[in-house]
């Protein structure tokens, strides 16, 4: 049976090659084409589209971790910009050139075509209820380049992941700012740049601190033992969360899948297009 080992290992693979949607320079290129300039208003028009013309409530709501008063910057003035169908243009516009460019001739290989089939096939069993943007990249039109297939199949299983860990966090009453208090504290990520990068305060970031505190989880801004428990269950949650759709592989599946994504992500990451100081891949924001 399909282990939450086997899941993780995949998504950390598969990470790379689905963040060229946002960070790769011809991502940018493609959605400042389209009428979006700066970071933000492309990353949040790209990744939203899917959902259609939303507000900024269901922005916050779905992507959970930014402060809504910067998700209302962007959104909905973004959709005076473009239509969600042409987001979704320029965002597989952007990752055909990006991964053209990073891959060299492997989105016409045979190995591309292989692994489409497989990461397709896991999309294709995603369970929806309860995971909005899953859904909403599931029920999208398949690319016709196998390359592109494999980059929808990866992006709507990283959803799937995400929405997962929301819940997971969610049901620990840490969705959204504790979350990312907790994500810090733990070494993850630079407290001031998810600060930045998520648009919240230095007072707001510091009283959630002070609650994280009062429950025990962290002490002098420091995980306790109660919080490093906190965290790692957080973790298991979210493996276990994200395997319906990876035992549809069965374990051959998966480890052929994993073999053939171990060139993609280091010809990716040697392209430069996933900032090794971030783990989540962002650059610093703008």
């Amino acid at each position: 049976m399909t282990s939450p080992a086997t899941v993780r290992r995949l998504w950390s693979l598969g990470e790379p090659f689905h963040a060229l949607t946002y960070f790769a320079d011809e991502a940018r290129t493609a959605a400042e084409a389209a009428g979006l300039p700066g970071f933000w208003s492309g990353y949040f028009a790209m990744r939203a589209a899917p959902l259609g013309p939303v507000g900024p409530a269901v922005v916050t709501a779905t992507f959970a971790s930014f402060a809504p008063g910067f998700v209302a910057r962007r959104v909905p003035a973004v959709w005076a910009a473009v239509s969600p169908a042409d987001a979704l243009a320029a965002r597989l516009a952007g990752v055909d050139a990006a991964a053209r460019r990073a891959l060299g001739d492997w989105p016409g290989s045979a190995d591309a075509q292989e692994a489409a089939t497989l990461a397709s096939r896991a999309a294709a069993a995603v369970d929806i209820p309860g995971r909005p943007l899953a859904a909403a990249n599931a029920e999208l039109p398949w690319p016709e380049a196998p390359h592109l297939v494999l980059w929808q199949a990866l992006t709507t299983l990283r959803e799937h992941r995400g929405e997962g860990h929301l819940a997971a966090l969610l049901q620990r009453e840490l969705l959204g700012l504790p979350g990312l208090v907790l994500a810090a504290a733990g070494g993850a990520t630079a407290a001031d740049w998810l600060q930045k990068a998520r648009g919240w305060s230095p007072e707001a970031w510091a009283a959630m601190t002070d609650q994280l505190t009062q429950r025990g989880l962290l002490a002098d801004g420091q995980l306790t033992a109660g919080g490093l428990a906190v965290r790692a269950a957080v973790e298991a949650d979210t493996d276990r969360l994200a395997l319906h759709p990876w035992a549809a592989l069965g374990d051959s599946g998966c480890d052929r899948l994993a073999e053939l994504l171990a060139p993609v992500r280091r010809a990716v990451v040697a392209a430069g297009e996933w900032p090794a100081h971030n783990p989540i891949g962002a650059p610093e924001p703008d």
